[in-house]
This record gives C-alpha cells, structure tokens and sequence, in this order.
C-alpha cells in the first residue's frame, strides 16, 4: 500500500473541531475534512496486511485499501468512482457511521487503526466539491415500475440502483421532506441536510419520482410521527406497480411503563429531535419541546439520548443528565478477545462533551409533578446477577426534571403497515424475509420487499443502504430474471 513503512511512522489523525463553546451556538456541523496532506499521511498508515479485514468489517464491504492508496496518490477521482460502486452515499456514513471498519482493521490490534471514517469523508467531499458526482440515467428502460416506500437510506440506496438498473421508480414518503431518519432523526450539527437535497436532486435526474405526504397503509399509530396529506392503500399500490419495496425505518419507540409516564414533560426522543430539524429547515412550529432553561433529564446510552443531550445543549438547558440501565462499560476493550469485530466500551460522544452528567445502572422508578407536568424523576441503582436486574437495596434517589426525554431504542417497524400488505413476521415483528438464495428480501407477498429496519429491525445507516443495494438487485432479478447490479 502507499508507503509500506507508513503505520510505523505516522500517528493516527483525527479531523478537527470546532470546540464546544462555539459549536453549542448553532446547529452547524463542526467536524472538519482533513486537508489534502492530512489525508495522504492517513493514507499512508494503511498496511499492507495481506488479509483487509476492514473489508468485511463494513457492512457494504467497501474496499477501503484500495481507496487509502489513491489517496495516499492524490488520485482523488479514481478515489470516488471506487468509494461509490460500494456505498451510494458516503458522504452520509463518513458523517454519522460509527465505522465498524476501523474496529477491524489490523493496525488497530496494538495501536490507533487508520481513520477510515475521515478519508471516506474527504473522498466524498472531493468529489462533489470537482464536480465528479453526476446523474447516472439508464441507458435502456425496462418499463417496469417500482415502488419504495420509505426515503431512509435503505429506500433511497434501493431506489438509486433500481433506477440505475433501468425501471420506473417512486418513492414514497409520509414526511413533508425526503430523507426519513436521515432528515428528522440525525441533528443537522451532525449531518446538514442539504447532503440530502444534492443526493434527491441527482436522483430525480436519474428519473426516480419522489412523493412526500403521502402514507402507505392505515390507521397509523399517534406515537409514531405522519405528516401524510394522503394515503394508499397497500392493495392499489400493489396493482399499480410491478414490485414493492418496504424500507420504512424501525419507528415504533420503547415505551417506559412507571407511573407518571402520562405527566407533561415526558417525551419520546423522536417526538423533540424533528422538531429542531423542522425549525432549522424554516419551519414555524407553535408547540415546539424547548429544553430553554431546563433541567433535562434523557432515560438512554444510546446515539440518539445523545443527540437529545446536543439539542438541549443548543437550546440552553440548565442542566443535562443522561442515564443508562447496563453497566457502564470499560474504557478500553480486551482487544485480543473481541478483534476483529465490534467491541463494547465506553464511548463519549460530541455532545457528551459539550456539557452532561452520565450514569449508568439507573433504572427509572416513577416520575412525579404538580398541575399535570413532571417536576422530578425517582431513580434507583441496580445491579445484574445472572442476567437479571436487581434493585440495590437503599440505593433510592431523586433527579430534578422538568423535561425528560425516552431514549430507550426502538421495537420494531410499525406493525400497521406490515399488517396491511399481509407479510409474514418474525419473532420481533419485523417482516420476515431471507438475505439468501432464490427470494432474498422477498416477503410472503411475492411482489412485496422488504429491506433495511424494516426487515433486520433498529440498526445502523450503513447496513440499510447495504439492504437496500442487496434488495435493490433482488427485485431486479424478479422482475428480469437476472441482474447486472453489484449484490
């Protein structure tokens, strides 16, 4: 690879920063591209390994030496045409991926690994900035239509290729805007949308059909949002097209079943987070969640408590506090034991360090208040005996809390829709469709797909546009009898 002796003489790099004084002022990304010489000396740490375990640690196999070694050359051009014949979107997942890659890599068993996440990053960048990321329109049209309902990741990385492969797409989406977790999951500190609206308008100029507003199916659970103007029902959208893909995201959030759950102030995170994507992008809301002056308390360890944690910093809460019910983790893995795959360990986001207390072990016992709305949350410590929580015995507490935010991950895809096009379900509800052989990402319905959260459950962005090529070749397949698109 590029410098052979690199990994020995070069240390890891990672981007730069705004720090957290500046950045909590707005809702700006602050994370910045490495320069061209950054990147080339990143580059050069790649080894030459012999086996790229990083390959396999992504989850759409992205074939990272080779693109370290262009970089490495300054082949920036060549760089992004390999990026993209594995990732539709790289420019999404060297943003907000949590880079499972670099958890592989080999240089990483006894040092840094090579920062993989800030090179795809900089590709990607590069090639929109030279212009190098253009329409690709089929050259052929097959007449076959195809319909994507959902605008995640899965949906658009199905819809791309789909239409790349010469059929006739549309996507649905029951958002106002394109994009689905994308566009009112992640804060635009982490990814401004306009990534987004660059990515649609190539894609419209490949011929997909984009339609917002409109929901697939029927009575809609109110703990789930819809901004739909319209709905189809699933029979009509099944005569119209010729296949149909399901890439809705697993939206359908854990509840916390305590008394006092019903007291005002008690929100789901994904009832708070679009709210701020929606005033950021112009939108005037009358009832928006302000965390303004606030003592904000977020029940979850995960990404998105820690994207509550960032917002409320933004809007100036008076204080911050996140919880999670697993033990804290280590602050560095056993990498002997876990290499080459996903290690648990302690991990402390942006946003952690713009201003929270954590805690970890903490179950949620009652929320209590006056006049209808939360004023404090009852805690507890436990601990985990065979498997099990148990209560520390006296280990009562209580959190000031006029704001507390659900953060606890989500269940399963909306069952309704999944009722509505009649698929079969596994054990988590989601629907129940293979990754191989003849049928892959085909549902009991057989000209009905499913693909991304709405197949494997709550996951990450990079393995729904995975899901989504993979499911995009499939239909393919079904509807041509054989496939020239990249599985």
């Amino acid at each position: 690879m590029g410098k052979i002796t690199g990994f020995m003489e070069f240390e890891r790099q990672e981007e730069g920063h705004l720090e957290p004084a500046d950045r909590v002022k707005n809702y700006k990304e602050f994370v910045l591209t490495l320069s061209d010489g950054q990147a080339k000396v990143q580059g050069a740490r790649c080894m030459d390994c012999g086996i790229p375990f990083c390959n396999t640690g992504c989850p759409v196999n992205n074939m990272i030496p080779d693109w370290n070694d262009l970089v490495y050359h300054g082949n920036y051009r060549a760089a992004v045409e390999n990026l993209h014949s594995t990732n539709n979107f790289p420019e999404f997942t060297g943003r907000i991926c949590p880079a499972p890659c670099e958890s592989a890599c080999t240089l990483g068993i006894n040092d840094d690994p090579v920062g993989i996440k800030s090179i795809e990053r900089k590709i990607s960048d590069a090639g929109w900035e030279h212009g190098w990321i253009v329409p690709e329109p089929a050259a052929i049209k097959t007449g076959k239509k195809v319909a994507v309902v959902g605008s995640g990741p899965a949906g658009l990385a199905a819809a791309q290729q789909l239409a790349r492969a010469g059929h006739a797409v549309t996507v649905f989406e029951k958002s106002d805007r394109i994009g689905g977790l994308l566009r009112y999951g992640i804060p635009d500190f982490k990814m401004e949308k306009g990534l987004i609206d660059r990515r649609v308008e190539q894609m419209q100029a490949e011929g997909v059909i984009f339609r917002t507003g409109v929901l697939i199916g029927k009575d809609f659970p109110a703990t789930v949002s819809n901004m739909a103007r319209d709905t189809i029902f699933p029979e009509d959208l099944e005569k119209e097209f010729d296949a149909v893909v399901l890439a809705g995201g697993a939206e359908q959030p854990r509840d916390l079943p305590v008394p006092g759950r019903e007291l005002k102030g008690v929100h789901f995170a994904m009832d708070f987070l679009p709210q701020q994507n929606r005033v950021n992008a112009g939108d005037k809301l009358k009832d928006q969640i302000k965390a303004t002056g606030k003592h904000v308390v977020v029940i979850g360890g995960g990404d998105t408590g820690s994207d509550c944690v960032g917002t409320s910093n933004r809007h100036g809460a008076a204080s911050v506090t996140q919880f999670e019910l697993m033990p804290q983790p280590p602050e560095l893995e056993n990498k002997p034991l876990v290499w080459p795959y996903w290690p648990t360990r302690l991990r402390t986001s942006s946003s952690h360090e713009e201003g929270c207390e954590r805690d970890w072990a903490v179950a949620t016992k009652r929320l209590e208040g006056k006049g209808g709305k939360v004023e404090r949350l009852i805690a507890c410590r436990v601990e985990w005996k065979d498997g099990k929580m148990v209560e520390v015995a006296n280990s009562e507490f209580e959190l000031k809390a006029d704001l507390v935010f659900l953060a606890m991950g989500f269940v399963s895809p909306v069952q309704n829709v999944l009722d509505a096009f009649g698929v079969q379900k596994d054990a988590r509800g989601n629907a129940r469709a293979s990754t191989e052989g003849d049928k892959s990402y085909q549902t009991s319905s057989s000209k009905v797909f499913a693909a991304g959260d709405m197949r494997r459950g709550q996951s990450l962005v990079v393995w729904a546009i995975r899901e989504g090529r993979q499911c995009a070749r499939a239909v393919d397949e079904f509807l041509m009898g054989s496939s020239v698109l990249p599985r």
